[in-house]
């Protein structure tokens, strides 16, 4: 027994520094957050009123403040299926291969090396209405698409779309940057879920009749990629609402708010107009969507995988 409350205590002991870091780091932040998303609290005044719900109230009410729902809900509907869908083909493709895996696996994943608001910037050229290769690469085919493709005949002769000007293609422009950038992270963690498949189970597999690669992939790899999925659509779905350096860099939340989502909103009230309550409101239902988010996926999608 004195052996036991010894080691006990030892463990106690050597994590007593990680808990005290997180009680500094993470939830006392989020108290002080949640105390200032009920008051008119801004920097440099050392007065202030409680306002009770009024904060919360403006958030549902306001027009401006619905749109950055719609932005964040929009973005991350788009950015995290098919980021995930694409992070899984890149990561069954490159798996397949004989050789030159490493090759592919570094080319995919340089867009999560890279520097996200340098690429912004990037971006911000190549999808430039009149200096941008984006239009001039589908300008060369008006010609030849003129008579089949209603859209594209459209624009060639109206002029292609301000990709990041006009209000229906702003938000789809930004979830392309987002794709681009996150897709290499899912790619990296679903290969390393397919190197734990034991090679037993696809030659069992075969001997009870899958011999096409889509059985194998529905009755082996998928099921034994579950876990490796729970994390990949946790870890996008998080990333997806945290989004800030292309909006701040490239729209600033315009056109009409259509790209004003949660964390530049939170940026703007907060940092460029002070207005530390409305600011902290937003961080805490920030925090709620992530909290439910969360604990749904792993209601729904974690009761149903297989841990081995």
């Amino acid at each position: 027994m004195q052996s036991r409350s010894r080691s006990r205590f030892t463990a106690y002991l050597f994590s007593f520094p990680a808990i005290v870091l997180m009680i500094l780091v993470l939830i006392i932040p989020i108290f002080v957050a949640g105390l200032l998303s009920f008051t008119d609290y801004s920097l440099g005044n050392s007065d202030f009123q409680w306002v009770a719900w009024k904060n919360y109230e403006k958030i549902f009410s306001r027009t401006v403040y619905q749109k950055m729902f719609v932005a964040s809900l929009t973005y991350v509907a788009i950015v995290v299926p098919i980021s995930i869908a694409l992070g899984l083909g890149a990561a069954l493709l490159i798996h397949s291969l004989k050789f030159g895996k490493d090759i592919y696996k570094t080319i995919y994943f340089l867009p999560v090396m890279a520097a996200l608001l340098a690429m912004a910037i990037v971006w911000q050229f190549a999808l430039h209405p009149t200096l941008g290769v984006i239009n001039q690469f589908l300008s060369i085919g008006c010609d030849t698409f003129l008579e089949s493709w209603k859209w594209y005949a459209h624009s060639c002769q109206e002029g292609f779309p301000v990709w990041f000007g006009e209000k229906q293609y702003a938000l789809p422009a930004i979830c392309f940057i987002g794709i681009w950038q996150g897709f290499g992270f899912n790619m990296v963690l679903y290969l390393a879920g397919l190197t734990s498949v034991p090679q037993q189970l696809y030659d069992a597999a075969e001997m009870d009749g899958a011999h096409h690669g889509w059985d194998r992939f529905r009755l082996v790899t998928w099921p034994m990629l579950g876990p490796t999925t729970v994390f990949v659509v946790t870890i996008t779905s998080i990333r997806s609402f945290q989004v800030f350096d292309t909006v701040e860099a490239i729209t600033a939340g315009g056109p009409s708010k259509t790209t004003y989502v949660m964390m530049y909103a939170i940026y703007e009230k907060a940092i460029k107009q002070n207005l530390m309550g409305i600011g902290a409101t937003i961080t805490i239902i920030f925090l709620a969507f992530v909290l439910i988010l969360t604990f749904s996926q792993q209601y729904f999608v974690d009761r149903k995988v297989h841990y081995s």
